[in-house]
């Protein structure tokens, strides 16, 4: 059988990479809950840990993005963000109060913004226009296959090994990631460098069409906080039932539920919208991301309802990473790519580092329930916005 023409070396490179680098950090992720409450964090730590290490990612996303452009060294820019992030766990590992933690996710965060828009740009440039969901599909699910095999094998360890040991041994995996991309990624048509204008010049300059769809991202990210959040109302929801070791095994099983179906779901959305329409299919994971705040807000605490619903949570996320980067990517003009995965990289964070913080808070001071019918209201408005700017611009 023939490999397709888009599954080059620069995709399979991409993927590996980033399957690497998300079984190193979404292993620490998975028990970065039950760390914090053993270094006896407050309730609303978690929140601040995702929102800040979001809106920390977010700035140097779009300064990334726009030195790729301008320098054509997207390769060792992207290369860099591994390293930072690969690094991330050691710092988990040696913490001793929850503000070291929320530093070193930062810092690692951080490294993910920077190599996220040029790694996105390389990846566009690799392949034809009519096969950017493939690719994004092909990279999206090799992340979070990543995304589902650190946290599967933290958990099978726990029982055995100390958080920190396991944290340590997640620097392995990181590292690897770092060999993968600097090894097999080519930049088979080198990033055009641009003219020398300033980031601001340079955001002006993207496509009219290209900055309605981010408005409708923006608004739509105010609601989409970090699923970590997810794991910690889990754990909190099922120990009146099943104790607290227990829910806190649930809760990191359910994480894999999550990242099990975004991983089976990025290709076959990315291929999709191929065939019918990016934009279109995006619009179908903003509603269902709706549904299933809805569906938290009044779903009974057990373990059946849950998986339901992390299962969900997966599938919009698959469409919303997949199929915005698919998108951005079909929108954006060569020599501006790099900017454009900035921008796009940068609105995303800002709405995580908002809606984290916020829902964050929320769930502390009113409810569980309170949050995700808040999300709900606020990721229906930027689903509402999608359709509207699709219909103005013609573009799907």
């Amino acid at each position: 059988m023939a490999v397709p023409s888009w599954l080059n070396r620069t995709v399979l490179g991409a993927g590996l990479a980033s399957f690497l680098s998300d079984f190193s950090h979404e292993a620490v992720t998975a028990l970065l809950p039950a760390f914090l409450t053993a270094l006896g964090a407050p309730v609303y730590a978690l929140g601040l840990i995702e929102g800040i290490s979001d809106g920390a990612s977010s700035f140097v996303k779009l300064l990334s993005g726009h030195y790729a452009d301008r320098t054509g060294h997207g390769k060792g820019i992207a290369l860099a963000g591994y390293v930072v992030t690969g690094l991330f766990p050691a710092v988990v590992a040696v913490a001793a109060s929850w503000p070291v933690v929320l530093v070193g996710r930062a810092v690692g965060w951080m490294g993910r913004g920077i190599r996220g828009p040029p790694r996105d740009a390389i990846l566009a440039a690799s392949v034809e226009g009519r096969d950017l969901g493939k690719a994004f599909g092909f990279h999206r699910a090799g992340d979070t296959l990543g995304a589902l095999a650190g946290p599967a094998l933290a958990l099978a360890l726990v029982a055995t090994l100390g958080l920190r040991e396991i944290f340590w041994l997640a620097l392995i995996p990181g590292l690897l990631a770092v060999a993968a991309f600097g090894l097999l990624v080519r930049v088979e048509r080198p990033l055009p460098q641009t003219e020398r204008v300033s980031l601001v010049a340079s955001l002006a300059g993207l496509p009219a069409r290209f900055r309605a769809f981010l408005s409708a991202v923006f608004v739509f990210g105010l609601a989409d906080f970090s699923h970590t959040l997810l794991i910690a109302y889990a754990t909190v929801a099922l120990t009146p039932v099943l104790g607290l070791v227990p829910a806190a095994a649930a809760g990191a099983g359910l994480y894999l539920v999550r990242n099990a179906t975004y991983a089976l779901a990025s290709y076959p959305l990315g291929s999709l919208g191929d065939r019918v329409g990016r934009a279109r299919l995006l619009v179908g994971g903003y509603l269902l991301a709706v549904l299933t705040f809805v569906g938290f807000a009044v779903a009974p605490p057990s373990v059946p309802a849950f998986a339901l619903l992390f299962g969900l949570a997966g599938v919009f996320i698959a469409a919303e990473d997949t199929l915005e980067g698919a998108v951005a990517g079909g929108l954006a003009p060569e020599g501006r790519r790099g900017i454009a995965f900035g921008a796009l990289a940068t609105v995303n964070g800002v709405g995580d580092l908002v809606s984290s913080i916020a829902i964050g808070f929320v769930f502390a001071l009113a409810g569980y329930a309170t949050g995700f019918a808040l999300a709900a209201v606020v990721a229906a408005a930027g689903t509402a916005l999608l359709i509207v700017r699709i219909g103005q611009d013609r573009w799907s």
